[in-house]
């Protein structure tokens, strides 16, 4: 029997596919999570085979950061991510932290199936109709020497934090200028630094002026 925790910020989502799901004898679905933060208590809890994965939540923890975060905690539970973007980007940063695999919500249901069938079993899996051109599109990153992480991906928030670190402010005076807590700006920094795969501020500083974020007019 494999045990699946849903995470997915729709509720008629979440319904529709605990339907499917339970109608399989092999899966049984242990729970449920509307956001990321849900999603890593309910894993701690639950302990699921498979956590299937939304990326874009707009309360709490969004679906790259829980996964990166339930991988260090439940590194034998399995991530298999669920969503509409059929982006190579999106691919890139979710493999990066830590997912088995990928599936969009266009999918048929049998290819959903075959994919928690894979990664329950300890393998990847990759939805097949774009591994040729997300394969180029790979290659084409690397070329660009883009690897260090994915601006887009970052909140307009997010955005703003770090073009103000990159330039040399502290927490402290990026908290006044925001009108936020310096908890707060802590916070983002970490999710900031998780999505973009940097370790330290040299990092940051170097892949901001990458991406143009240094402009001090």
């Amino acid at each position: 029997m494999v045990k699946i925790l849903l995470v997915d910020d729709h509720a008629v989502v979440r319904s529709g596919l605990k339907m499917l799901l339970g109608s399989k004898e092999q899966l049984e679905v242990v729970g449920e999570a509307a956001d990321g933060n849900e999603a890593i208590q309910a894993a701690l809890i639950l302990r699921p085979d498979v956590v299937l994965m939304d990326l874009n939540m707009p309360h709490g923890k969004d679906g790259l950061t829980a996964t990166a975060e339930i991988k260090k905690l439940l590194p034998d539970t399995a991530v298999l991510i669920l969503t509409m973007h059929d982006d190579a980007e999106y691919l890139f940063r979710a493999i990066h932290a830590g997912a088995s695999g990928y599936v969009l919500k266009s999918a048929p249901h049998e290819e959903l199936l075959t994919a928690i069938d894979t990664v329950a079993a300890g393998d990847a899996y990759l939805y097949p109709t774009a591994t040729k051109r997300l394969m180029g599109e790979y290659v084409d990153m690397l070329n660009r020497g883009d690897t260090a992480g994915t601006y887009d991906l970052l909140s307009d928030r997010e955005k703003e934090i770090v073009a103000l670190i990159a330039k040399g402010y502290s927490n402290k005076e990026i908290a006044e200028q925001l009108v936020i807590s310096v908890k707060t700006v802590e916070t983002h920094k970490s999710n900031v630094m998780e999505k973009l795969g940097l370790k330290t501020r040299p990092e940051l500083v170097k892949y901001a002026a990458k991406k143009g974020l240094l402009n001090f007019e």
